[in-house]
């Protein structure tokens, strides 16, 4: 089946330059493009795409604020890889907390974007484990000194659905928490699957973050 993209930026060379990448791809279809944030919601109604590729730095509406407003319409939604210059960038974490499926940097080899929307239409996260580490650590010292939340982020999951969850949040990927935990992939799959919906989460990311919120401050 074909991917249909959509893509979202201000800057008309990138998104030339995106259509010229994705157009060598067979499995992938370039649906349509706008530069503001505040025409992603009529785009997506639109176009109908499977995954939005959505700059977070635009002069009008930002990626961030579009995405929430995408995420308050009727499901299903599509997909959302955020665009960045900078991995760093404080505002990635909240472009992940508003559900998106992660993030890709500008200057990413052309394979990998690739690879990453490919991933994205599948359902899965596009935010590499050593990546993802590095927004856990970002996070980490933002909150450093505040006290556990009163409410466990990841309550009413089971042991080992915690287990794994806390290895998500330590950035390692399925083969690595299967290795660790002694399960096979497949399982470590079905807990993660399990896990985001008993806490209504919408990717692994959300779950690196909750499960890193409940490990108790020191």
């Amino acid at each position: 089946m074909t991917t249909r993209v959509l893509l979202v930026d201000d800057d008309a060379l990138v998104i030339a330059g995106l259509r010229m990448l994705l157009a060598g791809d067979p499995g992938i279809e370039v649906v349509g493009d706008a530069g503001d944030g505040a025409l992603l919601v009529a785009a997506v109604r639109e176009t109908r795409p499977d995954v939005v590729l959505l700059d977070i730095r635009m002069p009008g509406l930002d990626g961030v604020s579009a995405l929430r407003s995408l995420r308050a319409e009727p499901e299903p939604h599509p997909a959302v890889l955020m665009l960045t210059t900078f991995g760093a960038e404080p505002v990635v974490l909240d472009a992940l907390r508003a559900g998106a499926s992660g993030y890709i940097l500008k200057h990413t080899p052309p394979e990998r974007i690739v690879a990453a929307i490919h991933d994205a239409a599948a359902g899965e996260s596009t935010v590499s484990p050593a990546v993802l580490k590095q927004l856990i650590d970002r996070l980490a010292g933002a909150v450093a000194g505040d006290r556990t939340p009163a409410v466990d982020p990841l309550e009413g999951l089971t042991a080992r659905e915690r287990e794994v969850a806390l290895a998500v949040a330590d950035g390692l990927s399925n083969s690595e928490i299967a290795e660790r935990l002694h399960l096979s992939v497949g399982s470590v799959k079905a807990h993660i699957s399990s896990a985001l919906a008993k806490r209504g989460l919408d990717n692994r990311v959300q779950l690196a973050i909750a499960a890193h919120e409940s490990r108790p401050r020191s």
